[in-house]
């Protein structure tokens, strides 16, 4: 079996690259299991140079880099030189901070003293997602390479072009061989890889049934999982909000990344006094965007990643009209050669309707209109994730309390949900468990070990 990459704007097929076999799966594994016995045993500063050296090869290969996403997913390219950027802040963030994230933490005791030590735990699987193909890898590998484990990486199989490019900037750095491998294997196969002992934990990011399937596989083996699956968040706009400012940022937040990602602003929750001037702004400037080649700075909109997803949006907004629901503008494929959905407003949703507790992966936002703030938070808690959400309001202490209200990670006031290598990433519910970035992300496979120290004259 091969691996097709496939430009979504085209149609054309770039490349393929051959699934490894059992036995290259398993040589992988060995190498990075023997890697980690050298490689939890280096210091800080060893570490952190080689994660500087990688940040620093990246940032030279940014032209090159942003293309290559650009090409086998379709995000815009300024959007993918933003995400190339953001990968280096990334490697120099735990580069820099890694050392002093994993300190001892001193305990106090009545004699001697005890104090815990966080120290790496072996060889790591992540499998990560296509819609930010080296993001979502970082965020993930530069915090764990940074404590002495070791990586193995399977990613989404159509941005394989990327997934090597990824392994070659780590051969590049001169990274020990076994600490950061790229499997091509299908994704059927990954959750197995958990029961060989020498895997201590997986990370996904993904769909809620690849998430279940790697949580279930942990689960049987009794390993460490953490999951960011889908999200369905909240974007809630309360009576005293900034209208015009409120809808450009709506824009934003529904079509980046051409609308896919977990964190997109999806569900559009207005109170009645504004509804119907934010709709009005909303529909006109949704309608506006330019759609056309992703690697052109002019096109605000580009295709979807696949042939695959572009046919589950356009039966997901089908069905809602079946069922009821309104297109405020857009609703069926654009006319272009490509994977390319109409920018689309749908509103009249009732509870009944599937597309209530669906996510919507692509330039599609829900419109709901309530009759107060109150209405507003339950209807932003009602549903099964829980990955993000944004307040909007002139009264800051008002946004706060119902921030404080809304299940989910992570809330965001006056500006769709975005990620930061300071703010930990990560849900509740549906959309998955642990965190990524920020110091709690280094903070998830470790062992914090207790050492308790006391001399032969002290009391036990």
């Amino acid at each position: 079996m091969s691996i097709q990459s496939i430009n979504p704007y085209t149609l054309e097929k770039l490349k393929s690259f051959n699934e490894m076999t059992e036995t290259q799966i398993e040589e992988a594994i060995t190498k990075a299991h023997k890697t980690y016995q050298t490689w939890k045993l280096t210091s800080f500063e060893d570490r952190a140079k080689l994660l500087n050296k990688v940040a620093s090869i990246i940032k030279e290969k940014k032209p090159e880099l942003s293309k290559l996403i650009t090409a086998e997913m379709g995000k815009l390219i300024k959007q993918a030189e933003y995400e190339i950027d953001y990968v280096v802040s990334i490697f120099e963030y735990y580069a820099k901070n890694g050392e002093s994230f994993l300190a001892d933490e001193t305990l106090k005791v009545e004699t001697g003293e005890a104090f815990i030590r966080k120290s790496p735990v072996g060889v790591l699987l992540g499998v990560e997602p296509w819609n930010f193909p080296f993001y979502q890898v970082a965020r993930f590998a530069a915090p764990n390479i940074m404590i002495g484990n070791t990586i193995l990486l399977k990613h989404a199989s159509n941005v394989p072009q990327c997934a090597k490019a990824i392994e070659d900037i780590f051969k590049e750095a001169n990274a020990p061989e076994g600490l950061y491998t790229n499997l091509f294997m299908p994704g059927s196969k990954v959750s197995k890889l958990l029961d060989d002992k020498r895997i201590q934990g997986a990370s996904l990011t993904g769909s809620e049934k690849a998430g279940a399937s790697l949580a279930e596989a942990a689960g049987k083996n009794i390993k460490k999982s953490v999951l960011e699956l889908g999200g369905s968040d909240p974007f809630i706009v309360l009576e005293d909000a900034d209208i015009d400012r409120a809808t450009t940022l709506a824009i934003y937040g529904r079509t980046v990344n051409n609308g896919q990602s977990c964190v997109a602003s999806k569900r559009f929750i207005v109170v009645e006094e504004v509804a119907d001037e934010f709709l009005s702004k909303f529909t006109t400037k949704m309608s506006a965007l330019k759609l056309g080649d992703p690697m052109d700075v002019k096109t605000q909109l580009g295709p979807l990643s696949s042939e695959g997803a572009l046919n589950t949006i356009l039966k997901q907004v089908e069905k809602a009209v079946s069922q009821g629901a309104k297109i405020e503008t857009g609703g069926k494929k654009a006319d272009l050669i490509g994977n390319f959905m109409q920018p689309t407003i749908i509103s009249n949703i009732t509870p009944e309707m599937d597309l209530y507790k669906e996510e919507l992966f692509g330039p599609v936002a829900s419109f709901y209109r309530v009759k107060n703030e109150k209405e507003a938070i339950e209807l932003a808690n009602a549903t099964d994730f829980g990955l993000g959400g944004s307040v909007f309001s002139k009264d800051l202490e008002r946004a706060k309390n119902v921030a404080n209200q809304i299940d989910s990670g992570m809330v965001f006031i006056n500006q769709p949900t975005k990620s930061s290598t300071e703010l930990p990433f990560g849900g509740t519910k549906r959309s998955g468990y642990g965190r990524e970035l920020s110091a709690l992300g280094i903070d998830e496979f470790v062992n914090k070990k207790l050492i308790r120290v006391i001399s032969e004259n002290d009391k036990m």
